[in-house]
């Protein structure tokens, strides 16, 4: 239990951290590159809640990672309306619930597959439903009729993915940015879930059904 409340901990940093983070695109540009319309912070701390999620599944199996999830889930929501605001925590909340658990199930699927294959088939499925559902829940012009928030910077036309491209709404444009951003930092996150392998115990795995 007490290895599960550090997961429960971690997995509440890391989703408080995204949402506080997600609020503030990253300044500069990179050559041609806005990165102001291409990224915000909250990408590169984000798939860390896969690596979490992921380690508990080959540890205790997919009916614990499901209690982490939903744990930390309400923790973050919870501190996310006090340290973001209500429809960052909307958003993240619904998005994270959804992409977590099809982490969980798709992990749980290729658990006797090579040792990447899980973590990165998983972390990379979650990421396009994360990323799907947090940005056109939180920026997006319909989500604002609904939700009742007016975010000028979000929906103003920028050149898609900052660069010289036709342009979009500003959250479209950071969306695809924040997603490339997510499957890299999700491959990088490989290596350390490699090393936590020798630390953490593979769980007993069970016979096919």
């Amino acid at each position: 239990m007490g290895q599960l409340a550090i997961a429960v901990a971690a997995m509440a940093i890391v989703v408080v951290a995204s949402n506080f983070l997600v609020q503030f695109p990253v300044p500069g540009s990179l050559g041609p590159v806005s990165l102001t319309d291409l990224l915000t912070f909250g990408a590169f701390t984000y798939p860390a809640a896969f690596l979490v999620t992921d380690l508990t599944n080959r540890r205790f199996g997919p009916a614990a990672a499901r209690r982490v999830v939903v744990a930390g889930f309400v923790l973050a929501v919870a501190l996310s309306v006090w340290l973001a605001t209500p429809r960052i925590a909307i958003a993240s909340g619904t998005a994270f619930l959804v992409a977590q658990m099809l982490d969980v199930t798709v992990f749980d699927r290729l658990r006797r597959a090579a040792w990447w294959k899980a973590p990165f088939v998983s972390s990379l499925l979650g990421s396009v439903i994360d990323t799907l559902l947090f940005f056109s829940l939180a920026f997006s012009a319909a989500a604002a009729g609904v939700l009742g928030f007016d975010d000028a910077f979000a929906v103003e036309a920028a050149p898609l993915l900052g660069a010289f491209a036709p342009e979009v709404p500003r959250w479209i444009s950071w969306a695809l940015g924040d997603f490339c951003v997510k499957i890299l930092v999700a491959t990088a996150l490989l290596a350390p879930y490699r090393v936590l392998l020798a630390v953490v115990r593979s769980m007993p795995e069970k016979a096919p059904a």
